[in-house]
């Protein structure tokens, strides 16, 4: 083949690989994405489309609000895309409520609502933008992408903006996610960064929520954050929702809620949303069902709880670079200081320019070097020559040499009739310079200081209503099997050895959850624990089949069996705490053909007599005797048991109900998460068992009798005493009377025993608050009033001085509006957790 001239096209006979081609045009294009939209840059924090659209509304910035059509116009000159993404860009600015200012419909994050056409909105730079982000003077220029213009290689940004508004991009095999930190905090860093001080640094979400930070990891790949939303119970039957996790909106949240009642994890009648200038999500419980429970399934089952994976990627020297959120800030703290040092140089070299001028012109005019400009000379130069001439006796007091431009530049003055005033004028400006040269290189020299009263500025100016919105909590581990709600039943064949939830002919066993799993015994003395499922073949002549709880040692399973090798019959009591799943566990001895005579499960670790009637041809002399469980410790599963008889067994029943003999359950309560357990966290609150009850105290002013179940919740904020509930103790109470500005206290008997209902026992008001209470039997506090720095004290014997009365009354005054603290001076002995176990005093 030939080309035009007819010579043979070389260009024909060369080869090129597509996958070198593919290789290098993938590698290109996964570059640009990185770095050119994905990832943020280190030096502002802003990917490209953001700093062109902060770049296009400086230069039509005039103080006016502009519409967001004309900014996008103005920005597609900088930016090779279509409008949609700048459009997107510039609502997602705009919400975040620190560089943009805005007017119109900008949607909202917390419900998901879009904002308006970008017809229709309306935007401005912030002061604070103009303030941090701008600086033409120090900022590197690029040609825009059609070589037309110039636009910012990086905005000189003086605040750690990437981590104040955070930033989520997926690029070609990497993505990024920083979440966004509180704007107070961010500068209180950067001041302890520069003091050398040690910070720490914890998301904060424009939507407010709470939000366990423990394993944040410095925002670094492998963290992880959790975050909730405040959840009240606005009455037994209702709920409501006051807030929504980050990246989560209100339809999004209510659909959750749907689906996980559609599911059957969670039962309610109906959920509405009230939102309207705040979050409210009303749930409205099925009858019978626990708000408490309920709480936990919402957290457990819905979007009322999020896990979100930070991890922060940033753009460093045209790379990207994984990097943790304290780094971060240092980086932004350092840069922020040496761009204040580069503007605090321009402003030397400028005022020392103009202290130059100045003194020229002084002299110029002070000393009659002007007349020059009268004489008549041959030429133009000659008269340059003359002036500078002139200068030449004062030329020791200038700071540099002085050059053509400035003999120009001052010929180009009107000569007029110079009066004593212009030259004082003139002395007083070089004075002026003078002054504030010193002050450019003192803050030079001190650099540091310089750089921390910036961000004192910057806080004092534009901090204000920017307070953290994300409450710091511990959370506590939500166990499923235990909040599901038990949405199907389970039921068991014994003797074919089928379980499951479609069995609904054969034996009706528990309700259940599908997040259940199930224990089953057989005859032959095997265990295994399988998971709920519609029909599950478990092994034949099943004895016992229940909802298996993990962790309880207190079921107890009491069990006779014969031993088919020795021939003996032997008793045993055990726990079963943990296994694993879907394998066999052999409770006997192990040998083939043993056998279970006698199996009972006890909750609490009751040990029942049985009636033990031997085979009547053994040679045994007494053929049937009474067996006692409680003469037989508790042991692991795996133990082989004591004997019972050595003789051929022909029946074990049940006779005689027996008392548990396990101690009551003892019970902790952790106020950092606000609820009790039996893991020894926190204080130790008592010896559970029967009827007995746990006593709160509010803030409010109220007090509530609940049961002991581990599923309660309590607001860690607002209860602030708690002990097992003791109907003969008397409670002393000192409460702030917002209506007298007086501070009074009471000493009063529980009388009330109805179970989860609040009592307000001090005088109702809305200002009124619990100041102390306590229920030791004789207390003294020691009363402060009067002038902080010069306190009276008071000693006070309550028990002594305050009858005891109903729990309705107001009580009797012991402070004015100069009460300034009441510390409570006796204590109760400590409770061990060995013995009774209340927790007396105890204020948190």
């Amino acid at each position: 083949m030939s080309n035009i001239n007819g010579s043979p096209d070389e260009s024909l006979h060369s080869t090129e690989h597509v996958d070198e081609k593919y290789k290098d045009w993938f590698l290109d294009y996964a570059s640009y994405v990185i770095l050119e939209r994905a990832v943020p840059g280190v030096e502002d924090g802003l990917k490209p489309v953001q700093r062109r659209i902060m770049h296009a509304m400086k230069e039509m910035d005039d103080g006016r609000f502009n519409k967001v059509a004309n900014v996008i116009g103005q920005t597609m000159q900088y930016h090779p895309h279509g409008d949609a993404s700048i459009s997107d860009a510039i609502v997602n600015l705009g919400q975040k409520d620190l560089l943009i200012e805005t007017q119109g419909n900008w949607g909202d994050v917390r419900t998901g609502d879009d904002a308006a056409a970008a017809r229709y909105i309306e935007a401005r730079l912030s002061k604070f933008a103009l303030e941090v982000a701008f600086n033409a003077k120090t900022t590197q220029w690029q040609l825009s992408y059609d070589g037309r213009k110039n636009e910012p290689l990086f905005l000189p940004m003086k605040f750690p903006l990437l981590l104040a508004q955070g930033a989520e991009g997926i690029a070609v095999g990497l993505s990024t996610k920083i979440l966004p930190h509180n704007f107070q905090e961010l500068i209180d860093a950067s001041i302890k960064h520069l003091r050398g001080k040690k910070f720490e640094l914890y998301p904060d979400f424009i939507t407010g929520g709470m939000i366990d930070v423990a394993g944040y990891n410095d925002g670094r790949r492998g963290g992880k954050v959790r975050v909730r939303a405040h959840i009240e119970e606005k009455d037994k039957k209702t709920l409501l929702i006051k807030d929504v996790p980050y990246g989560v909106t209100t339809t999004g949240l209510m659909e959750s809620i749907v689906k996980a009642n559609d599911n059957g994890k969670i039962r309610i009648k109906k959920v509405v949303d009230n939102t309207a200038k705040d979050v409210e999500i009303e749930v409205q419980l099925a009858p019978g069902i626990s708000p408490d429970i309920t709480i936990d399934a919402l957290y457990a089952f819905t979007d009322c709880e999020v896990s979100i994976s930070p991890n922060v990627c940033v753009i460093v020297e045209d790379k990207p670079r994984f990097i943790g959120a304290s780094d971060l800030l240092r980086y932004a703290t350092d840069y922020t200081k040496e761009l204040l040092k580069k503007e605090l140089e321009i402003k030397l070299a400028e005022l020392e320019e103009k202290w130059h001028y100045t003194s020229l012109e002084k002299i110029f005019f002070e000393k009659g070097i002007y007349k020059e400009l009268e004489q008549k000379h041959k030429d133009w130069e000659a008269v340059l020559a003359a002036i500078d001439k002139g200068f030449d006796p004062y030329k020791k007091q200038l700071k540099r040499a002085i050059a053509r431009e400035d003999i120009l530049k001052l010929t180009e003055k009107p000569v007029r009739r110079i009066y004593r005033l212009d030259i004082n004028e003139l002395a007083e400006q070089i004075k002026g310079i003078d002054a504030d040269i010193k002050q450019v290189k003192h803050d030079l020299a001190n650099l540091v200081d310089f750089t921390i009263s910036y961000y004192e500025g910057l806080l004092k100016k534009y901090g204000k209503g920017r307070e953290r919105k994300t409450e710091i909590k511990t959370f506590d581990t939500i166990q499923v099997q235990q909040v599901a709600i038990a949405n199907t039943k389970l039921y068991v064949n014994k003797a074919d050895g089928f379980i499951g939830t479609s069995l609904k002919k054969d034996e009706f066993v528990a309700d259940c959850s599908d997040l259940d799993n199930i224990i089953i015994f057989r005859r032959d003395g095997k265990m295994l624990v399988t998971k709920v499922a519609d029909k599950t073949f478990v092994g034949k002549d099943i004895i016992h089949v229940d909802i298996f709880r993990k962790g309880d040692e207190r079921m107890t399973y009491n069990m006779v069996y014969v031993d088919a090798k020795t021939g003996y019959s032997l008793a045993k009591r055990f726990n079963v705490t943990g296994i694993t799943r879907d394998k066999e566990y052999d409770l006997t001895k192990g040998e083939k053909n043993s056998k279970v005579h006698y199996f009972s499960a006890n909750p609490n670790g009751e040990a029942e007599v049985v009636s033990v009637r031997l085979s009547p041809n053994c040679a045994a002399k007494k053929k049937e005797f009474d067996f006692y469980f409680e003469t037989i410790p508790i042991k692991g599963r795996s133990s082989m048991g004591n004997v019972v008889t050595k003789y051929p067994i022909r029946s074990v029943k049940f006779k005689e109900k027996g008392v548990s003999t396990l101690s009551g359950i003892k019970i902790w309560y952790d106020d950092t998460v606000g609820r009790l357990n039996t893991e020894q966290r926190g204080l130790f609150v008592g010896s559970f068992e029967g009827e007995d009850k746990i006593l709160v105290f509010y803030k409010n002013g109220t007090y509530e009798l609940t049961n002991y179940e581990l599923t309660n919740r309590y607001e860690s904020n607002d209860a602030v005493y708690i002990e097992k509930f003791n109907p003969e103790r008397i409670v002393t109470a000192i409460y702030y009377d917002a209506d007298k500005k007086q501070f009074n206290v009471k000493r009063f008997k529980i009388e009330t025993q109805t179970l989860n209902n609040k009592f307000l026992f001090i005088k109702e008001g809305a200002d009124n608050y619990l100041e102390l209470v306590t229920t030791q039997a004789e207390p003294v506090v020691l009363v402060k009033t009067g002038k902080k720095r010069d306190p009276q004290e008071e000693e006070i014997a309550l028990h002594e001085t305050i009858e005891v009365t109903g729990w309705r009354t107001v009580g009797n005054k012991i402070a004015g509006d100069d009460f300034i603290s009441a510390e409570l001076l006796t204590e109760d002995e400590e409770a061990e957790p060995e013995e009774d176990g209340n927790l007396q005093g105890e204020l948190f």
